[in-house]
């Protein structure tokens, strides 16, 4: 057993309102320079619908992740390295800038300067930032589903409908949507480290974030291919790869990203995971698809197993990342609670940015047809014929398989309706957690995590330096007590650490497949 730690993060799609702060938030700090107008390491999609790029879960179109020949071995699915020398100076694997979107402005200046007396109303036009010249139809975009009303116009053509051979229905009045924030997912076992040439791309031994050394990236662009998520980045104007750090300046001083820190829904938790690494290669060739989500809860490791510390204190985990990964909230709503599963694992990169899936209204339609729509015995029994079908939400995150994901959705309505009692003075009717394979306790600690979790429950985050303390509670000068939760900011002193932290210089790259 190799126990090694990794940051991760969940994000819970029950409370993602579509807001976009975590999108303007990470442009502003991280791609506002020129070249990466149509970057977006954080964005938004609307489900169901085509996404950002264009159809980016399509590999028998895009070629990204990995694929399992017939001894059990990995392969890069846009082939190995042989293939990828030979078709290094043309790769045909590649998004178009159509399948993002060209970025633009518009004329601002016609409207400033147009003349008071002008016979023809001035007109600001949509002009291209790429090669200055006027667009005349804007075709996409970072969210161009939710863009088109709910994502009418592009609902036949959702790759995980079409995998799943579902009709949905068109009337809008029985359709469904919920919004999926997407950034990099920082693999166990990434396609993008194994398919650069240059070995630019690299993943970080010390927490497991891919980053690109922009010094070794030569662009050859073989990263955007390889990742199956297009999360990976072209800048037309350096010619390097770009991608999301999970801004680990700032994790290395104890603070979350900046995403997560912006959450106006406070849906994501940050945290340490330990796992096995001399399992990662297994896990991630399971021959079953839908096998791939259990393999890769069975590597990651209880941080509270004696024989697991003892293994990650031999392996130079430092003792503030153990203590982390106990006080996690990661372990607990992927392992505790299981209430968390991972975005495509058919992919077989073991991405390490997991969702909890999204409770669809079905209270509401249950009390529309006469019944107590917070009755527990109606919610469960109802859980199958939501308006967000479990088909598809298998298809997001379990490889087709509904049993894990109907058994998160159950476990969410049964916390409600637990908690309903709870709150209306009545003792806690253990026969709803019993239902749900749980007790009351463990019922009132995941609402506690799920819906009223503070600060430094939602990030667990230790600094690189065990001498700083970790958390928003710790911090001096803090203008507001932590008790009122009413700030989220840092004080000027501690923004000031942040700010000034120096980069960290590359750690060689993990042994991939």
């Amino acid at each position: 057993m190799k126990v090694m730690a990794q940051i991760a993060m969940i994000m819970n799609l029950d409370k993602c309102i579509g807001c976009h702060t975590c999108s303007v938030t990470c442009k502003q700090a991280w791609t506002n320079r020129e070249g990466t107008e149509y970057i977006w390491f954080n964005n938004v999609e609307t489900r169901p619908g085509l996404g950002y790029p264009r159809g980016w879960e399509d590999q028998d179109t895009w070629k990204g992740g990995w694929r399992r020949t017939k001894s059990g071995k990995l392969v890069p699915r846009q082939g190995g390295r042989l293939s990828s020398l030979a078709k290094i100076f043309a790769n045909p694997n590649l998004p178009d800038l159509k399948d993002y979107y060209e970025p633009w402005s518009y004329e601002y200046d016609k409207l400033l300067s147009a003349p008071k007396d002008s016979a023809n109303v001035p007109v600001a036009r949509a002009v291209s930032l790429a090669d200055k010249e006027h667009i005349d139809t804007i075709e996409w975009g970072a969210n161009w589903d939710d863009d088109l009303g709910g994502s009418m116009e592009t609902l036949d053509n959702d790759p995980v409908l079409k995998k799943m051979n579902l009709d949905v229905a068109k009337n809008i009045e029985d359709s469904f949507m919920f919004y999926l924030p997407r950034i990099c997912e920082h693999c166990l076992n990434p396609t993008c480290v194994s398919a650069c040439p240059s070995g630019a791309m690299y993943k970080r031994t010390e927490d497991g974030i891919v980053l690109v050394d922009q010094d070794k990236c030569r662009g050859w662009r073989m990263c955007v291919s390889g990742c199956p998520y297009k999360k990976v980045y072209f800048n037309h104007k350096t010619g390097k790869a770009e991608k999301c750090t999970l801004c680990y300046p700032r994790l290395e001083v104890g603070q979350p990203t900046v995403c997560s820190e912006t959450c106006v829904g406070r849906l994501r938790y940050l945290g340490v995971i330990l796992y096995d690494a001399d399992r990662v290669g297994w896990a991630a060739s399971r021959e079953n698809e839908q096998e791939l989500y259990q393999a890769q809860r069975e590597i990651l490791l209880d941080p509270n197993d004696p024989e697991v510390v003892a293994n990650a204190q031999a392996n130079d985990i430092p003792h503030s990342w153990i203590t982390a990964a106990q006080e996690s909230p990661i372990w607990a709503l992927i392992s505790k609670y299981e209430v968390a599963l991972p975005l495509h694992p058919e992919f077989r990169t073991l991405p390490m940015v997991w969702y909890v899936p999204p409770l669809s209204p079905v209270v509401d339609a249950v009390t529309a047809s006469g019944n107590d729509g917070e009755d527990h015995k109606v919610l469960l029994s109802a859980i199958a014929q939501m308006r967000i079908p479990l088909d598809y939400l298998a298809g997001l995150f379990t490889a087709g398989d509904t049993r894990p994901v109907e058994l998160a959705l159950r476990r969410l309505a049964a916390m409600r309706s637990y908690m309903r009692d709870v709150f209306m003075g009545r003792e806690g009717d253990e026969s709803i957690a019993g239902a749900v394979g749980m007790d009351g306790k463990t019922i009132e600690q995941m609402y506690r995590l799920l819906s009223i979790a503070k600060y430094d429950d939602r990030y667990v985050i230790p600094t690189t330096h065990p001498e700083m303390p970790r958390g928003i509670s710790e911090l001096e000068g803090c203008p507001v007590s932590y008790d009122t939760e009413a700030f989220h900011g840092m004080a000027p002193a501690a923004m000031g650490r942040a700010g000034n932290a120096a980069p960290r210089r590359p750690s060689l790259p993990l042994e991939v497949l």
